[in-house]
């Protein structure tokens, strides 16, 4: 495969993916801003969220640091100038698909393509016309849609594995960032640990990434900060979890090595990273760092990212 038709197929699936992140964290936001907070909490959850978006200091700079649900719901989903919105995330990975328009199955462009046209219906209305919660639930359909196409349409080949690496590294990045914001950020008063705020923020993280189920399938309803620490970190069967990404990620550069016939520096560098989490001990993260340990995860997830881009794809974004 062309390594440029790669990076399209690897971008198409990751923005997809990073658009349905920028809704959850959206969800996040608006139903922690439910509960009341002492002081100025409600808008400190919302600066959290925009913390967690990577996106705080654009934000700041263009909306003169109003951090209000409107004007985060403006910039986090409508904002085409803001690269990560759920608005430019989709534009973008249909104009990936669109490239490579012969790679792709039709049921896969049908479902990039409808969602971009639903998407400038959304745009024309403007923001706070329609409400928050319909335009998360919305994206996270359309994310839902994409992915069951590429899963039964797709031929399982390269195109398709570039594609599974796209979802995985993102997905792995998206986790950790979500898992932070519960536990850096929004807890900073030690006091609130522990208490019916701090119980219905945890639960709240598992509704948002759509997990609370399983995680009371596997844990039997025990909502505490190191089981669900555990689940979104260490818990193979959660497909959300970053062990569960990490070995996504080496299943499909396996694939790759054997197609290609080679071994390469990602390969590694993913073994090493899921080997890391394998060994590792929830009680011993959190005790050393829970924010510290996500941090560095985020940062190997962005260097494995750019070492799959340097060893197949025609460059990075």
């Amino acid at each position: 495969m062309l390594s440029r038709t790669a990076e399209n197929l690897f971008w198409m699936t990751r923005y997809m993916e990073r658009a349905e992140t920028m809704a959850r964290l959206l969800e996040v936001g608006y139903r922690i801003a439910l509960m009341p907070s002492a002081g100025a909490g409600h808008q400190n959850d919302w600066a959290s969220i925009l913390s967690a978006s990577g996106g705080a200091a654009d934000f700041a700079s263009r909306y003169d640091g109003e951090t209000t649900p409107a004007t985060v719901e403006s910039f986090l989903f409508f904002d085409r100038e803001n690269g990560s919105s759920v608005a430019s995330c989709i534009a973008r990975a249909r104009d990936n698909a669109r490239i490579v328009r012969t790679a792709v199955t039709s049921e896969v462009w049908d479902a990039l393509n409808g969602a971009f046209q639903d998407l400038k219906s959304f745009e024309r209305r403007g923001p706070g016309r329609t409400d928050l919660m319909t335009l998360c639930d919305w994206t996270k359909r359309q994310t839902a849609l994409l992915r069951g196409a590429i899963e039964s349409t797709q031929l399982q080949q390269d195109g398709y594995d570039f594609m599974n690496l796209g979802y995985y590294i993102e997905r792995a990045d998206n986790t950790a960032r979500m898992l932070d914001v519960k536990y850096y950020v929004l807890l900073p008063v030690t006091d609130r640990v522990g208490g019916g705020v701090d119980n219905y923020q945890w639960t709240t993280l598992l509704r948002a990434m759509s997990v609370f189920r399983a995680f009371h399938w596997a844990y039997g309803g025990d909502y505490t900060p190191g089981k669900i620490a555990h689940f979104l970190i260490l818990n193979k069967s959660c497909p959300r979890s970053l062990i569960h990404c990490a070995e996504q990620t080496n299943y499909h550069l396996a694939r790759l090595s054997r197609a290609y016939g080679q071994r390469t520096k990602p390969h590694q560098t993913a073994r090493t990273m899921l080997a890391e989490l394998a060994d590792a001990d929830v009680d011993d993260i959190i005790f050393a760092g829970l924010h510290e340990f996500l941090t560095g995860h985020i940062v190997r997830t962005a260097a494995l990212g750019s070492e799959i881009a340097d060893t197949y794809l025609f460059g990075g974004r």
